[in-house]
C-alpha cells in the first residue's frame, strides 16, 4: 500500500557508511540496549540463472486491461473454501472490491468477486472469526488510498456463508483509515470466538486497536496505540508465554516497531522493540516468520515507502531487515540488504536447501533504469547470512507479494500485485504467478 507521510522540513541520520555500487546505508538506532552493529558492505546480487532461482510469470485472473491501471493493494493465499487447494484473495482499489481467485480442480483458477463498494481496500485476511468452521475475509478499508486525515476508514467482514457465498459486516466505520484487520484470541473468552487487531495509518492522526468479540457480530474497541502511520499488525506468541501478542509497524515521523504485549485480562504493554532515526526510512510492511529455524517467530520489515515530501522516488537506504527473536520480549536488528523502493517482505525455502530465504518486490524503483529491480530474493546459507538474487526486473510497480504451495509439489510458488498509480505504464500487471523453472 502507499504510506505517504507529512513533509517535513529535515532528514535525521545517525550515521552513513558507504557500500556497495556507491550507495549511501543508513545506521539507525533501536531501543534495546544493543549497541550499533557494524555494517559490512553488500555483495553484488548474483542473477537468477547463476543462482540457479528463475522463475516465468504467468497472469492469472482478471486481465489488467480491465482495470485500465491496477491498483492492486495486498494479495494472500488462502484456502478460502478448505478445498485442500490454495486459493488467491486480493483487493483492488481502482473498483473497490475483494475478488477471489479459486483454484479448482488443481492449476484451474476462476476469479469471483465477493465484496464490492469497500472503499480504498487496503489489506485482506481470512480466519474464522465466530468458530462456524467456515472461513471469513476480513478487509481493511482505507476510504481513500491517497493520503487524507479525514475519518473515512472501516473495518469490514465478508461473513463466509458456504457455497462461495459472502455476507458483507461493517463492523466501525468513521475512523481513522484503515490499514491492517487480522483475528486472534486475544481475551480471556474461552469459545471459539476471535477478536480482531486494527491498524489504523490515518494520516496525522491514527491508532491501534483491537476489537473483543462479544458474539453475533457485535465487537468492543480499546485503543492500545495513538501514533499515526500504523501500517501491518502481525500476531504471534512473540513472547513465548502461551498469549497472541501484536506487533505493529509504525511509520510516518515515528518509523519504529513496537511489541504490544498481551498481559491478560483485556491489558496490553505497548513497547518499542526497534526504531529508526531516520524521519525518510520509508517502513513498508512488516511480517512475522521463524526465519532461523529456533521456534521462535521473528520479523521481518521492509523500508521502502517513497511518497514522501519530495516526490515519489526510490532511497539509497531501502531494503529488508531481519528482527531475531532472542525470546520474552528481546529482539535483535539485522541489516538483510538493499531494494530501492522494497514492499511486503516474505520468507520461504526457495531453493529447497532446508532454509528460510527472504523475498520481497519493488514499488518505488527508478523504472526508467533497464537494471531496475522489481523482484528480489536473499538466500540463506542456513547460518543467517544472505545472498542477494535479482528473480525479475520486469513487470514494475509490484506493492504486493505472498508465496506458498500453490501446485502442491512443495516448490514455493510467487504471487504478485501490481500497483499503478505511477507512470510509466508500460509494464502493467493485475495479479501474476512466478513458478520456478
Amino acid at each position: 500500500m502507499i504510506y505517504s507521510r507529512p513533509a517535513r522540513a529535515a532528514l535525521i541520520i545517525l550515521g552513513v557508511v558507504t557500500v556497495g555500487w556507491g550507495a549511501v546505508k543508513l545506521i539507525s538506532v533501536w531501543t534495546t540496549a544493543s549497541p550499533l552493529e557494524p555494517v559490512d558492505p553488500e555483495p553484488i546480487p548474483l542473477s537468477a540463472s547463476e543462482a540457479k532461482l528463475e522463475y516465468l510469470p504467468t497472469p492469472v485472473g482478471s486481465p489488467a486491461s480491465e482495470f485500465v491501471r491496477p491498483w492492486v493493494t495486498n494479495v494472500q493465499l488462502i484456502d478460502l473454501d478448505q478445498d485442500g487447494l490454495l486459493d488467491i484473495v486480493y483487493c483492488e482499489a481502482q473498483k473497490n472490491s475483494v475478488r477471489w481467485i479459486r483454484q479448482s480442480p488443481r492449476g484451474v483458477f476462476t476469479e469471483k468477486i465477493i465484496g464490492t463498494d469497500i472503499p480504498g481496500p487496503a489489506h485482506v485476511w481470512a480466519s474464522d472469526v465466530n468458530g462456524t468452521g467456515r472461513l471469513d475475509v476480513l478487509v481493511a478499508s482505507m476510504g481513500k488510498v491517497m493520503p487524507t486525515n479525514d475519518c473515512i476508514g472501516a473495518v469490514v467482514v465478508l461473513e463466509n456463508l458456504g457455497d462461495q457465498r459472502f455476507k458483507k459486516h461493517l463492523l466501525i466505520d468513521q475512523v481513522a483509515r484503515v490499514t491492517d484487520v487480522r483475528a486472534a484470541n486475544l481475551s480471556d473468552h474461552r469459545d471459539k470466538r476471535l477478536d480482531l487487531i486494527v491498524g489504523q495509518f490515518g494520516y496525522n492522526q491514527g491508532e491501534t486497536r483491537w476489537m473483543e468479540n462479544r458474539g453475533n457480530w457485535h465487537f468492543e474497541s480499546r485503543i492500545i496505540n495513538t501514533q499515526s502511520g500504523c501500517i501491518n499488525t502481525p500476531v504471534a506468541d512473540f513472547v513465548g508465554d502461551g498469549r497472541s501478542h501484536i506487533a505493529a509497524l509504525i511509520s510516518q515521523e515515528w518509523e519504529e516497531i513496537h511489541l504490544m504485549r498481551n498481559l491478560g485480562q483485556n491489558q496490553f504493554r505497548d513497547t518499542v522493540i526497534w526504531g529508526s532515526t531516520n524521519e525518510d526510512f520509508g517502513s513498508s510492511g512488516l511480517s512475522a516468520y521463524d526465519v532461523n529455524g529456533d521456534g521462535r517467530p521473528d520479523l521481518i520489515c521492509t523500508n521502502g515507502d517513497a511518497l514522501d515530501y519530495s516526490g515519489a522516488g526510490s532511497r539509497p537506504w531501502h531494503g529488508i531487515q531481519w528482527l531475531e527473536n532472542r525470546g520474552g520480549g528481546a529482539f535483535t536488528f539485522h541489516r538483510v540488504g538493499s531494494l530501492a523502493g522494497a514492499f511486503s517482505p516474505c520468507a520461504s525455502d526457495l531453493n529447497g536447501d532446508g532454509f528460510i530465504d527472504l523475498i520481497a518486490v519493488s514499488a518505488f524503483a527508478d523504472w526508467s533504469k533497464p537494471d531496475a529491480v522489481s523482484v528480489m530474493a536473499w538466500l540463506n546459507d542456513g547460518h543467517q547470512h544472505f545472498t542477494p538474487v535479482v528473480i525479475a526486473r520486469r513487470p514494475t510497480h509490484l506493492i504486493t507479494l505472498a508465496v506458498g504451495d500453490l501446485d502442491g509439489n512443495g516448490v514455493p510458488v510467487l504471487v504478485t500485485g501490481g500497483f499503478h498509480a505511477f507512470p510509466p505504464w508500460d509494464e502493467m500487471t493485475n495479479i501474476t504467478l512466478w513458478r520456478k523453472k
